[in-house]
């Protein structure tokens, strides 16, 4: 029996089965075999690093010059390291760089929590907590910023060449320069037509506005991105001649939820549920002549009592676009449910941090959700030959009768 089994047997003895009691004193153990055990390296570095053993005669004009104490904090405690030193200063280990103060699964740790949206205070106290160690808000500021070179990957990586879906919108976050405001940040997420979601790319402007947009999609062209089937958009001034511009074959579906917003705007609320319910005959329709004879009815029901409302539906012309593919899919495209769900998500991240002091640290939080987005971004729906086909569905490339009923 080792002298390490021995002393767990010993303190698992002493402890009377008390598993507390019996878990820190494995915890010491295990931190002072570690501190013990790199101490011994360290020593054995210098000793290869000056060619020869200590108290052996030498005729090195290089030699031993005491040691200095160098706390390193790891996931078992903190370490008192015995860093040794040559006359001359030449010496460097390669186990322990110079200045580094904790080990790599800490750093990992900081990020992995900076990526669950935790602000730095709530990670400096968390990781003091489990490794016993001070680390400042600067400190787990500084180890973030390697996320800072993510940044660049993001925004210029290459896209793939076709998109069934672009879902496109817009989320505002605090963000401090001169004075702290509220700042849009634009988002456009896409479907492959192998059917795994994807965020595309981001820009963060004062105002949310069209021009804004064609920048983001120009840039997009500009990664490789050639053709989209289908764009899904709210509301936005502007937003559909972009589209047109920037990719002319593309379709467009207005999102039906936000034209309901605007309907629910504008009328009374005695009669709100009553005329919602309407408007869902039409986008519920199994069938676009259904849905064209729900919308004639809507329209002659209402128009006298709510003029405005009807002139909100004959201004848009791409409401019923998400009739020329497959019922499978009309629910997953006839809203912007899809982004707008994910940026609740990232909002609800985002309180806990209040606001960004700079551009560049709201960016460095959005790529990391972003990240964590696209690598877990399969569409968990159904067989996945299904899903993939029935996205396929959705390009242009496929013959009308497979888009049809």
């Amino acid at each position: 029996m080792n002298y390490f089994t021995t002393s767990l047997m010993k303190n698992l003895i002493t402890n009377d089965n008390n598993l507390p009691l019996f878990e820190e004193a494995v915890a010491e153990l295990f931190r002072s075999e570690l501190e013990k055990s790199i101490n011994e390296i360290l020593e054995h570095e210098l000793t290869l690093f000056l060619d020869y053993e200590r108290y052996d005669r030498s005729n090195n004009e290089d030699y031993r010059n005491e040691s200095y104490i160098r706390t390193f904090n790891t996931k078992y405690g903190v370490l008192n390291i015995k860093m040794p030193r040559d006359r001359l200063g030449l010496f460097y280990s390669s186990l322990l760089p110079k200045y580094r103060r904790h080990d790599h699964s800490t750093d990992q740790t900081i990020i992995d929590l900076f990526d669950k949206g935790l602000s730095n205070q709530d990670i400096s106290s968390i990781v003091n907590h489990l490794c016993g160690a001070s680390y400042s808000k600067q400190t787990v500021s500084n180890i973030t910023d390697k996320c800072i070179e993510n940044i660049d990957k993001f925004k210029s990586r290459q896209l793939s060449k076709e998109y069934a879906v672009v879902y496109t919108d817009a989320t505002c976050m605090t963000l401090r320069r001169d004075t702290v405001e509220k700042e849009a940040v634009h988002i456009a997420v896409g479907i492959t037509v192998e059917g795994t979601k994807e965020i595309l790319g981001y820009s963060i402007a004062p105002n949310e506005s069209a021009e804004i947009w064609k920048e983001l999609l120009e840039d997009f062209k500009s990664r490789g991105l050639e053709s989209i089937s289908l764009f899904c958009t709210d509301g936005l001034a502007g937003m559909e001649e972009v589209i047109e511009q920037t990719f002319p074959t593309a379709k467009i579906q207005r999102c039906l939820v936000h034209i309901s917003r605007n309907i629910a705007a504008k009328v009374r609320v005695t009669d709100r549920k009553e005329i919602l319910d309407d408007f869902k005959e039409v986008y519920n329709a199994s069938k676009l002549e259904e849905a064209l004879s729900s919308l004639e009815t809507f329209t002659s029901k209402w128009k006298r009592k709510y003029p405005r409302v009807i002139d909100i539906l004959d201004k848009n012309t791409h409401l019923l676009t998400y009739f020329d593919y497959p019922k499978e899919v009309r629910h997953s495209i006839y809203s912007t449910n899809l982004i707008e769900g994910f940026n609740k998500q990232l909002k609800k991240k985002f309180k806990l941090k209040e606001q960004f002091p700079t551009e560049t640290s709201m960016e460095k939080y959005l790529v990391s959700q972003f990240n964590q987005y696209n690598i877990s971004g399969c569409i968990s729906v159904g067989n996945r030959k299904y899903v993939s086909f029935r996205w396929k569905a959705i390009s242009c490339d496929y013959p009308t009768q497979i888009r049809s009923d």
